[in-house]
Order: structure tokens, then sequence, then C-alpha cells
């Protein structure tokens, strides 16, 4: 008890404002400006400023170990080269301190950080990471000051991350001179951020996005770069920028967690005192002036392969609001926004989606507080080119009729609530969703202090809400005139070629330069190929530096035993309950499965659609948009999805079923169940508009899918590359996977005369089958509360499950319930090698293969092997040196998988001889005790991440996973042997590929790469 007293005591100190200096006072060469307490969130915030730099400094002191820091610095762009994007790549590639190659990522097998990364956004960029491990914090620091303040920007960094000319493969024309014209051998553009913007250029809703920020904000470049223009930048430029804007003058340093403030500011200040005073850039660039009139804009795209031909347009009309210092107006013009756009039942929704001018809102829409004046925009994309002017006209008339009508009580009401919920919420990461939020405006020029006095602001939103009118006066004040900036993207049928030929002209004139330098065109080549080769002998010292200069974490500062959560299994109504009790500050986290068994294929594929129509349709009481305001009044939020999880004992074992969650105050918990209830059993498939809503859901879906698969191009290649494995892997794919968005597709696409009723009749059995439960121990349910409100719901759960085993619904089955879902060779992909042809400049792609269960001792050094192989082999060659923006190895415990993936590929061929050569690579290496070590590491930064308390105990529920199983695994891991690393290498990769068990998948441009032995698989794009 004294010990658990002492704890809360000093995590109380953490906050205690007087434990900190007073404003004016100095403390390890900073000076106190500012400090503040907010009781709602629970933290002190302290604004410093270094006395000798002015470098900028905000501390949030709060009781929570997972501790954050990041440097930021204003980095306006001057061009369209993505100098701000590549310099953040080249300052982690070595520095002063740190003189070895990509000590970034050298570090993230050296830490047990939960989050380390870099982000360049529109006008700065910040370098953030997050630890609960105080040495850590210490090292990660050092390493990020010093990559940041005193990098080293070698011209080799700057071709390899930025760009550079050079043969496809360098090494097959080195070792064969008579291959010169051949393919392999021609020369091309190269480098990674070169090849992950093009791989971003090649997502239409991001270039329309882009597209829109160009004309929007003029003054503001392209930071991440466009590949056309990236060609342009010079290594001098480069180094130029840095010098410019990278010091401590023009930086934001942002600190949290319950560390010592103290050991921050002594660290820090030791790096920013070598610096002298220069000006800061503060320029704050702003949008177009509109105040003239509407302003209209129209450029070309792509056409959507996936959406029909007549509706490929894309518009918008935006209007610029108010300073984004005005905080209790910027979060009421945030509300409206809300109010405006959100949810089925929101009058922009229903004006523009469900009247049919399209199929989406378009990817600027919504309320952008990101910068110093706020930016209004609606759009739609799916659009008929003859409805192109009448989305605009929509959008004034549904402004002129929320003014005209007034904004309920009842819907500002549900908003409020969701902010309560998310400030009761404990978070995981709350420090870094903090910075994220707080960043944007503080390089804008507003005081961090004014975004974080939440209830201040909600008070006076309250006050003038009071007085009547607020809102409209302000959707008046903004909203009510035609000063605005349509802009619209037109498709065009060539623009991918063009795209193409532009880079063929772009390089043939860059090959130009070089040639009139080096005297003629043999010269020229065998200049760009000598370079090309001494940066793969640069690339090659990669693997070979010493590192013993980087600071590390050790394995022995892992614990050996893990905490364990606290569960109590209890039954209501004979269903298994698990039952967490924790401080949770008032709310009720649910969680609850119904386990199928032989689930028809017929209704599987379709769970989706059925999960997204029952909070899209309505009740034969109630309309969606009143379902909303419901929700949004009494939950944090509830959903109905698919649930499938394999056995830990035996991978080839799945369980599936329907799962249901919510969250609520504990005073909510009975309408939360209510609500729960009402969407599953009593949504209308029935109704006159059920068919229609259900098209749109489709056609929403489908509009923008090539985007969606791009984004996670790699993840769709493993899934289907696993659905060749197990029946797990192939449900899941089929469920969330290509196979799902081809259903979707072909759907969208089906002609109105044919209409959907086979489609509704199937998702009516669904909802039969939600519910209805068979036996009692089927349906689990998992509650996650504070312990004074265990009670009561205990009783709210009986009222909740008590109907099921007698009112249930007998659902028609076209297949027999019965039986173990457990995989046999029917139904499974046969093809080794499938390519699915897409629209997209680079590749993505998979290789997978089947290894053993969760709880087989072969598991663990497989999951060593997998880190071992993506940080000691794969970033190195498929990264580094082919040019990838990222490549690896991962194993899935549970799923029984090990494989290898590669993301934003150019070289698709190399990667492949790369995954099918890393597992003999593997087994012959002679590893060391500090590999182990490090791999080690790298596992636990995940197992040991911190845990939001509503994910706590739910690895059990959903997995099975209890804590002796878990225990015993980490045992397990910390004690892997290099012999052992060695052995599942030789025994499941290279054992594997030998009996041809492994399964390759890419997605990409369709070249005579891809051969005879491919199977490649229509996604049914049309041929527009």
């Amino acid at each position: 008890m004294l010990r658990n007293t002492s704890k809360g005591t000093l995590r109380k100190a953490v906050t205690e404002l007087a434990n900190y200096p007073k404003p004016g006072e100095k403390l390890h060469g900073f000076t106190l400006l500012q400090s503040k307490h907010v009781a709602e969130l629970e933290l002190t915030a302290l604004h410093l400023q270094h006395d000798k730099t002015g470098a900028d400094y905000l501390h949030i002191a709060r009781e929570d170990k997972n501790n954050v820091f990041s440097i930021g610095f204003k980095t306006n762009p001057p061009d369209n080269t993505g100098v701000p994007h590549i310099l953040e790549h080249t300052t982690l590639c070595g520095s002063e301190k740190y003189p070895i190659r990509d000590p970034f990522f050298k570090m993230l097998p050296r830490t047990l950080s939960n989050f380390m990364n870099a982000f360049t956004s529109s006008d700065h960029t910040m370098y953030p990471f997050a630890t609960t491990n105080q040495q850590d914090f210490k090292n990660l620091m050092s390493v990020y000051l010093d990559a940041t303040l005193h990098p080293l920007l070698k011209a080799t960094d700057f071709t390899q991350e930025g760009w550079r000319i050079g043969p496809e493969n360098p090494k097959a024309a080195e070792a064969n001179p008579a291959i010169k014209k051949d393919e392999e051998s021609k020369l091309v553009f190269k480098g990674v951020v070169y090849n992950e913007m093009k791989g971003q250029m090649s997502d239409a809703g991001y270039l329309y996005y882009i597209r829109y920020r160009d004309h929007m904000f003029p003054a503001i470049k392209n930071s991440g770069g466009d590949p056309q223009k990236m060609t342009d930048l010079t290594y001098e430029q480069l180094k130029n920028f840095h010098a410019e804007h990278y010091h401590p003058s023009n930086a934001k340093v942002f600190t949290y967690g319950d560390m010592p403030l103290a050991d921050h500011l002594q660290d820090i200040n030791d790096q920013l005192s070598a610096f002298d005073r220069i000006a800061e850039d503060r320029e704050v660039r702003q949008p177009i002036d509109l105040s003239g009139g509407p302003q209209h804009v129209k450029v070309t795209g792509p056409i959507d392969p996936m959406v029909d031909k007549d509706m490929q347009y894309k518009t918008s009309t935006s209007w610029l609001m108010g300073d984004q210092g005005n905080i209790v107006e910027s979060f009421a013009l945030g509300i409206i926004s809300a109010l405006l756009m959100n949810g089925y039942g929101s009058p922009l929704y229903k004006n523009l989606i469900e009247a049919g001018l399209g199929t989406d809102f378009s990817p600027n829409s919504g309320m952008d507080s990101g910068g110093r004046i706020g930016i209004f925009s609606v759009g739609l994309t799916g659009v008929k080119e003859a409805d192109v002017p009448k989305v605009k006209e929509a959008i004034h008339r549904t402004l002129e009729e929320a003014h005209k009508n007034g904004f309920d009580k009842p819907k500002i009401d549900g908003y409020l609530h969701q902010l309560e919920l998310s400030l009761k919420h404990k978070k995981a990461k709350f420090g870094m969703s903090l910075m994220h939020r707080l960043k944007p405006t503080w390089f804008a020029g507003i005081h961090p202090f004014e975004s974080l006095a939440w209830n201040d602001t909600i008070d006076s939103f309250q006050a003038k809400l009071a007085k009547g009118g607020y809102l409209e006066r302000l959707v008046e004040k903004y909203l009510l005139n035609d000063n605005t900036l349509t802009f619209t993207m037109t498709p065009s049928a060539t623009y991918a070629d063009e795209l193409v030929q532009e880079e063929v002209t772009r390089l043939a004139g860059k090959i130009a330069e070089v040639t009139e330098k080096a005297g003629g065109e043999a010269a020229a080549r065998e200049l760009l190929e000598k370079r090309e080769l001494e940066l793969l002998v640069e690339q090659g010292k990669s693997n070979t530096q010493d590192l013993s200069c980087l600071p590390t974490v050790y394995v022995k500062d892992i614990p050996r035993k893990e905490d364990p959560t606290v569960l109590r299994d209890i039954e209501v109504n004979s269903n298994p309950v698990q039952l967490h009790e924790a401080p949770t500050n008032g709310l009720t986290y649910f969680n609850a499965i119904n386990t199928f068994t032989s689930l028809p294929e017929e209704l599987r594929s379709l769970i989706p659609l059925f999960t997204d129509s029952i909070i899209r349709l309505g009740t034969k009481d109630m309309t969606m948009e009143e379902i909303e305001d419901l929700i949004k009044l009494k939950t944090g939020g509830v959903s109905i999805g698919h649930q499938l999880s394999p056995s830990p004992k035996d991978f080839t074992q799945y369980n599936e079923g329907l799962s249901f969650s919510g969250t609520a105050l504990d005073r909510n918990v009975e309408d939360m169940f209510g609500l729960i209830k009402k969407l599953v059993l009593e949504t209308d498939f029935d109704s006159p508009q059920a068919q229609s809503h259900i098209r749109q859901l489709l056609q929403g879906s489908t509009d923008g899918a090539v985007n969606t698969i791009a984004s996670s191009g790699h993840a769709f290649a493993r899934g289907y590359a696993e659905s060749g494995i197990s029946q797990y892997g192939r449900i899941k794919e089929q469920v969330s996977g290509l196979s799902q968005v081809k259903l979707v597709t072909s759907l969208a696409s089906r002609p109105e005369h044919e209409g959907l009723g086979d489609v509704i009749a199937k998702l009516k059995v669904i909802q039969q089958l939600a519910f209805h439960v068979q036996d009692p121990s089927s349906f689990r349910i998992a509650l996650t509360c504070g312990k004074e409100s265990v009670s009561a719901n205990e009783s709210l759960l009986a009222k909740f499950t008590g109907p099921m085993l007698s009112s249930a619904t007998k659902a028609s089955w076209s297949q027999p319930v019965g039986g173990n879902n457990t995989t046999s060779t029917q139904n499974l992909e046969r093809n080794s090698k499938t390519f699915f042809p897409l629209p997209y400049q680079v590749y993505y792609g998979a290789m997978s293969l089947p290894t053993v269960s969760y709880t087989h001792h072969s598991s663990a050094p497989l999951q060593i092997l997998s880190q071992l192989l993506t940080h000691k082999h794969l970033h190195h060659e498929i990264r580094e040196k082919g040019g990838a923006y990222g490549g690896g190895a991962y194993s899935t415990a549970l799923s029984g998988v090990f494989g290898f993936y590669s993301y934003r590929d150019p070289n698709p061929q190399n990667s492949i001889t790369i995954m099918r050569d890393a597992g003999r690579w593997a087994a012959e290496k002679e590893w060391s005790e500090r590999d182990l070590e490090e791999a080690k590491l790298s596992v636990f930064q995940n197992l040991d991440a911190p845990r939001s308390v509503s994910q706590e105990g739910m690895g059990r529920f959903l997995n099975g996973v209890g804590q002796e199983m878990k225990q015993v695994r980490r045992e397990r891991i910390l004690d892997v042997t290099k012999d052992q690393v060695r052995e599942v290498a030789e025994k499941y990769i290279v054992g594997g590929l030998a009996e041809k068990k492994e399964k390759t998948v890419f997605l990409g441009e369709r070249k005579s790469w891809v051969d005879e032995t491919w199977v490649a698989k229509d996604m049914g794009i049309s041929s527009s």
C-alpha cells in the first residue's frame, strides 16, 4: 500500500507547477516564458526559449510513461523539387557524431522505442520518436539532434535518396558488357524519394489534392516533390537549404511525458549552444486572395479504371475562413463542418451524394485548420461531366438552407459529447497525437497554449451558442458568398501515356547534358555507370561498418516476466464473459463475438457490405440521420464487423463470426446495447431506398479503389499470397483483400435495370444470422470498465443477451452448419506466381511461405529471423541499392506465415531474386550476439509498446492467446540462439522454396518480365 501511495505522489508531482521554474527564471540555458496547468487534460505545459539561439521549446508534463520528443524546422519550400522531403531523408544518412551510413535505420533495432519517424509537411519538417525507457530517450534524442543539426549530407546520400541517372541493373551491365542495350542496362531515373513520389503521383486522390493545393496555395510549393521537377534539384541547393533552415533559431522542440524536464534541457542545451542566433524564418505563407469573386481552375488527371467511364470528374469549391488564432471561432467552424458533412444524414451528403451527383466527397473536402487561415472545401469524385456545374449549385443551396433552418441543438450536443469521451478515453499514444495537433498551428504562429485550453474554449463556445444564432451567423459570414475557388479535374485518356513520355523526354535531356560535359555518348554512359557502381560500393559498406559509435539499450533491460493484465471469467445467461476491471474514467468498453461454423462462401464475402449497410439504411421507425444523432449523443461509437482468428495451437484451424463493439459512458451503456441491437436486427433492407443507397455505398467504395490498393499495395500482395497457404489466409483475403475489391467493383458496375435483389436477399440472411446463437458458449463477450460499474453492467448484459437463445430467428443456410473450421486444400490459391496488372508507375509485391503455429518452439526464432533479415539484409538490398521505398521480411506467428515484401519498388525482378536468396543467406550467415540482441530489441518494441486500457486483455479474447502462452513465447524470444535462427532459415525458407511452397504476388504495370510462368489476374478494370 505504501509503495502504491508513493508512486501516486510521484506521478502527481510531474504536473505540479510548484516543481518548475517561474516565468522569467532560467534553467540550463533556457528561460521559462509561460506555464499553464490544464486540469481537463491532466497536464502541465511549459513554454521556454533557448537563451543563446532563440529555439522555441514546448514541454508537456503528464503522468504518462510513453515519453515523446520532436525537433522541427520551418521549411517553406522554394520550388517543387521536393528539397524539404529529400533533406528529411538525407539528414538521417549520417552525422558528425554518428558518421555511418543510415544511423536512423541502424538505430531501429538498437532501441525500445514504440515510434520513430520523420515527416515533411507543407511548410515544416519534424523528427519525432516515443519511448518508455529513459536511457533510450537520451540515446535517440542525441541521434536526432546530431542528425538534424550536424548531418554529413554526402553527395552519395543525395543521389541515393534524391535522384540520379543510372543503369536499371548495374550489376548485370558490369557482368556482361554484351547486354549494354538490354532492358536491364538502359539508363533510368533512380532514387528513393523519386520513386516514392512517382508512387504518390500515381494516386489520383493525392494528385487531385496536390494540384488543388498548387492553386489554393501558390506561395507554398510542393514540399514532397513533383517527380517532373525533382530532377532539377542540385546537391548544392540541398546543402544550402539545410544551412538556411536547419538551425536552432528556426527550430521548435517538443517533449512530453513523465521524465524530468531538467534532464532534457541540459542535454538539448549542450547541442544547441554550439550555434549563434540567426534570424528566424517567421514567414507564414497565405492562400490566394478570393475577395474579388469566384475563380475557376481546370486541370487534367488520370482515368480511374475501376470507375464507370462516364463518372470520372472530380470537382470542389473552397472558401477562406477566419484566422486560426481565434480559437473559439475555429472550434465553432469545425463543428459547422461536421454538422454539414459528417454522416449519411448530413445535409451535404444528402444533397450531393444521395442525390446522385457523385460517389464520394473529394479528397480536400472538410475544414482544413492546419494553416494560419482556415479553408472549408466541399466537393465530389465520380461526377458526370454534365453534373459538374450542378455540384457547386447544390453546395450553395445546401449552405443557404442550413443558414435559414439553423442547426439542431441535439446534433451540436452530440459532437460535444464525442469531445467529452475523447478526453476521458486513455490513449496509449496521447503524447504523439497531441504533438501532431499542436505542431501545424504552432508553425503558423499560433501559441500552442491557445490550442490546449479545452474547457475555456468549450465554455466560450457554449456561451456564444446560448445567445442564439451563433453558428448561423458564422455560415453567413464565411460561406454565403461566391468568393470561392472551384477546382475541377477532368479525365484524360492519354494522361498516363503523357506522363511516361514526359519522363522519357526529360531523361533524354538530362543524358544530353551529361553527354555534352563528358564529350560524347559513350563517355557519358561510362561515367553514369561508374557513378552507379561507386554508389553500390558505398552502399556495400552499410553491412560491414563498425556501429559501436551508436548508442543502444540492451536485452537485459527487458523484464523477463510481463506484468499480467488481471482478468476475470464469469457467465451471464450462460454466455462466457471476460471481465477486465480497470480505471476507465467512467467509460465502459464492450466487445462480443458470435462464432459461426461453416459459413457459406456466398454470405461471407458480403459481410463487409452488410456492416456498411446497417449504418446507412435506417430502420422502419428511425431514419439513419436520427440513429446517427443518437449514436453521437449516447456512445463513443458502435461497430459490427467480420471476425477471423487462427488457432494459436494450430494455424490450420480458425474461428470466424460477427463482432460487435461499442464504447459509452457508464450511464449510457443500456442505450449502447439498444443501438447495437437496433442496427443489426431492425435495419430495413426492404425500404424503397434500400437498393439505391446500397448502390451508392458500392460506388463510393469503388471510387478511388485503385488508389486505396496503392496506399497499401504490399499488404494487398501479402494478403493474396497468404490466401494460398491456409483457409484463414483465404478467408481473410476474401473479406478484406483484392478479391473483396473485385467483388465490390463488379457489383457497383451492374446495370441499374439488373437491380441488387439477389444481393439484398443474402444481406437479409446475414441479418438473421447475426444474433442467431445456437449455443451460449458461441456468443462470447469482453467487458472493460471500472470496478464501480461491474454490477450494473452485468445486469444490462443479462438484458442484452437474454432474448438471443429464445427468440433468435432461425436462419436459412445454403450449406450445413457444423464441423470444424479447418484447413483443407479445397479452394486454396494454387498458382505459385500471380500478377495483378494495375496502372502504377512502381510495383508492390510479396512472397509468402507456410511455417508453424504460435505455440510451436520454432515460431520465436522465425520472428527473430524476420527482424535479422529486414535490418541486416533486405533493407540494404531492396531499399538502399534497389531504390524501393521499403522492403523487408515478416513473420506472423498466429497465421503461421513467413514472408517478404517490397513497396513502391522500381525493380521487382531484382527484389524477387533477393527474396528467393534470403533464406540461404541467413542460413549461412555467421550471426553475432549483437545481431541477436538487436533483433530481440526490435521484437519487443511492439510486444511491450503501451496499450490503451480498452486494448488490455483483447489478445486473449480475440485470438485465444492467454497470459501463460504469452509468457512462454516471451521467454522463448529472449532465449533464441544463433543456431536456432540458422535452423529455421534452412528448414522453413530454404526448404519451403525447394518444395515449391512459396506464393509470390506482384501488383503494377505488366511488362515483358511477367512471362507465361505468371498467372495474370483481372481486377475488372474497364478498357476506357
